[in-house]
């Protein structure tokens, strides 16, 4: 039991003797007489008010002690001026960008005792935490307007990827409105996906925002003017003018001023990937993005009864009309080398055979790159962000392939060929490449997609069973009415033609048997 509450029951209830009390509780007499006369103090107030609160207050509460009058012992004045000194020039190297130079609480308390003190490391630290609360600074919570501010910001993180590590980066973006999040994974933290995140932000809100906030990333401000002035990337200067959106740049280690999407950052990556970290391809780690943000976004937060999402809604009608997408690409000029490809960032992309030794145009997009030869689209490429990778595409090999058959077999072309093309050549035609090349471009020549080349292939195995041959796929694939003709809408052409070919196959059977034999 508490000192004060024994003192004051043994001496009201039981009788004892203030001396008595203080012999047996092994304390002073005056302590004793002290809190006694506190208690006559508080109840003599109670009486007067006319109600028991100041009694149960003093009766209740611990003992108090008056520090007032102590003085410091160890830490004198001459102590507080020297670490007040280390301090300061702990601040002036931070200043100065020496932050990793500066000294510990453990290299202040050396300091004081190589100067002839003797105190404890303890109460260094004690003072100088002391004055770091002293000096913490005090925010202003901010009201915002439907549509007014948007935070954007970059995170980190790191998953496996088809078994292999990736470090890739969230763009996240917060309304300080409503709280809605929005994110999307990338490969870099550069100047295309820094645009492409808008576009792709703006598209989904269907609508801009007023104002967009940034810290101070390299992707959004080129330079610094003076201590306080910013100058804009080209990038965000062209995002401002196609959406027609300001933008404001916090200042320098002020999270507070970016305080929404500082925390969504933490949040959107903890509660995404902390359980879940590794898939099989990155769009299936956006997928499952999406999927956790959508979820965030649907539930009640402490501050309003109504979620993310209804207040997004709300919001919708204080945005600004949306433009449409903006285009966010970077033009090179590239050569291409002797094996049909261009380098772009050490990886190699295939292109036309013909074009060998001729310079393309490259548009280069966050995910993927355009290809263009005089102003006429050529084909795409899915961006890939390793190092020293290829990637080929067989049709545009065919044309040299056709006079090297030989050289299909082990080639990178087929090694990357869909997998369903990949299995159609080893399972019927590893035996006759010539056959299986003429047969690719009789599909490339007539814009026959695998799909339907690999539904042939199997009417062709019903048809003929163990005798599948290239004519007879080329034969069925050129009577077979095109995608565009619906069944249904022609049933009895469907069944002509159909059996047309069946006639032509079995005579192209015929012919076979006959010349063999």
């Amino acid at each position: 039991m508490d000192t004060k509450q024994e003192i004051i029951r043994r001496y009201f209830r039981e009788n004892d003797s203030e001396r008595k009390i203080a012999r047996d509780l092994q304390i002073n007499r005056k302590t004793v007489k002290k809190y006694l006369n506190d208690y006559l103090i508080a109840k003599e107030q109670s009486d007067k008010e006319g109600s028991q609160e100041s009694l149960q207050e003093y009766s209740g509460s611990p003992p108090a002690y008056d520090t007032s009058s102590r003085t410091r012992r160890k830490l004198t004045d001459e102590i507080a001026t020297l670490i007040h000194g280390q301090l300061e020039e702990n601040e002036r190297k931070k200043r100065e960008g020496q932050r990793k130079q500066i000294k510990r609480k453990i290299d202040i308390h050396e300091y004081i005792l190589s100067q002839g003190y003797k105190i404890g490391y303890t109460t260094i630290c004690n003072y100088i935490r002391d004055q770091e609360i002293s000096s913490r600074e005090a925010y202003i919570r901010q009201v915002y307007l439907p549509g007014e501010e948007c935070e954007f910001d970059w995170a980190e993180t790191k998953l496996k990827i088809g078994g292999e590590q990736k470090r890739l980066y969230l763009g996240v973006f917060t309304s300080s409105y409503s709280n809605y999040r929005y994110s999307d994974l990338y490969s870099r933290q550069d100047t295309l996906a820094f645009m492409q995140s808008h576009n792709e932000f703006f598209a989904h809100t269907a609508g801009v925002y007023h104002e967009m906030v940034y810290d101070n990333m390299r992707v959004a401000i080129a330079e610094f003017v003076g201590r306080n002035e910013k100058e804009p990337t080209r990038a965000l200067t062209n995002l401002s003018g196609w959406f027609q959106f300001r933008w404001r740049f916090c200042n320098v280690r002020r999270g507070n001023e970016k305080g929404h999407v500082e925390r969504s950052v933490e949040f959107v990556r903890r509660k995404a990937f902390c359980h879940i970290d590794s898939f099989d391809t990155i769009e299936q780690a956006r997928g499952h993005l999406r999927a956790t943000v959508e979820k965030i976004n649907n539930q009640c937060n402490g501050s309003s009864e109504k979620t993310p999402a209804q207040l997004l809604d709300e919001e919708k009608l204080h945005l600004w009309k949306y433009p449409g997408e903006m285009e966010c690409y970077l033009t090179t000029c590239l050569k291409i080398d002797k094996y049909s490809t261009f380098c772009y960032g050490t990886n190699r992309y295939s292109v036309p055979d013909y074009l060998v030794g001729r310079l393309v145009e490259v548009k280069v997009y966050a995910k993927g790159l355009k290809v263009y030869h005089n102003n006429l689209y050529l084909c795409s490429h899915e961006r890939n962000y390793g190092t020293y990778r290829w990637q080929i595409d067989i049709e545009h090999y065919l044309s040299t392939l056709s006079r090297k058959p030989g050289a299909l077999h082990g080639s990178v072309a087929l090694e990357q060929s869909p997998p369903e093309i990949k299995a159609l050549y080893h399972r019927y035609f590893e035996s006759q490449p010539r056959g299986f090349i003429d047969i690719l471009l009789y599909c490339k020549n007539k814009q026959i997609s695998h799909e339907r080349l690999v539904d042939t292939v199997q009417k062709v195995i019903v048809l003929c069973p163990g005798d599948v041959s290239v004519d007879k796929v080329i034969a069925l694939l050129g009577n077979q009415p095109q995608d565009m003709v619906s069944p249904e809408l022609q049933p009895e052409k469907r069944d002509e033609i159909e059996d047309h070919s069946i006639r032509q196959l079995q005579e192209i059977t015929l012919l076979t048997h006959s010349s063999i034999n």
